[in-house]
């Protein structure tokens, strides 16, 4: 498959932040995303790869960008002003993250999160799969979320995954008080739930490996 999940780590942030900006109106500073990488060891993050944005970006050499001229004073003269360079390949190849916090045996889904030109792929639904992946692997009972009431197109994605409207939070979202829709799942260990996301799962891989 041409689509990999690795552990989010601090060089992969000034990535995180640019997809994050791009996919949502308020986002979090880069210093809040090293703050989760270093100091919650409760908080899981990952990051989507694509392996053929890798492969093509270390096939051809990136040579960097040349800096702009100035009459009045040379950029390259200035002490410690670094040239101007593309995106390495390793972060160029992301192109979405998630997070969660395990909260005593509630796995709570932060973000999820996928570059705009890569949407309706099928690559939200993997970074949630992986969230719950995970949710199982830490210990997690349930997984919930907040979602904005207007994004009828998530709500209907963890609904396929089992979650169910909990409550509302009124004025969630800072950027324009929207509400927020809270969404659990039933337990996740539970024989009828862990069937039906195993099959959800295979039937999302066997999508992506076609690709």
């Amino acid at each position: 498959m041409r689509y990999v999940i690795d552990k989010m780590t601090m060089s992969d942030v000034p990535r995180v932040i640019e997809i994050e900006r791009l996919a949502y109106p308020s986002t979090w500073p880069p210093s809040a995303y090293r703050k989760e990488l270093q100091d919650n060891r409760w908080a899981h993050y990952i990051v989507l790869r694509d392996k053929h944005i890798l492969e093509e970006r270390t096939a051809v050499p990136q040579e960097p960008e040349k800096p702009r001229k100035n009459r009045l004073f040379p950029l390259s003269l200035l002490p410690g002003r670094p040239a101007a360079t593309v995106p390495a390949p390793d972060l160029a190849s992301i192109i979405g993250f998630s997070g969660l916090w395990l909260m005593v045996d509630e796995a709570h889904v932060t973000t999820i999160a996928t570059h705009p030109d890569v949407r309706r792929r099928g690559l939200g639904e993997l970074l949630l799969v992986s969230l719950i992946d995970i949710a199982y692997t830490i210990g997690a009972k349930w997984v919930t979320l907040e979602v904005r009431v207007s994004n009828y197109t998530a709500q209907n994605l963890y609904r396929k995954y089992g979650f169910r409207e909990a409550g509302l939070r009124h004025r969630y979202y800072s950027d324009n008080q929207e509400d927020a829709l809270i969404m659990w799942t039933d337990e996740i260990n539970s024989p009828n739930y862990k069937q039906k996301y195993l099959a959800l799962k295979e039937t999302l891989l066997q999508k992506l490996e076609a690709e």
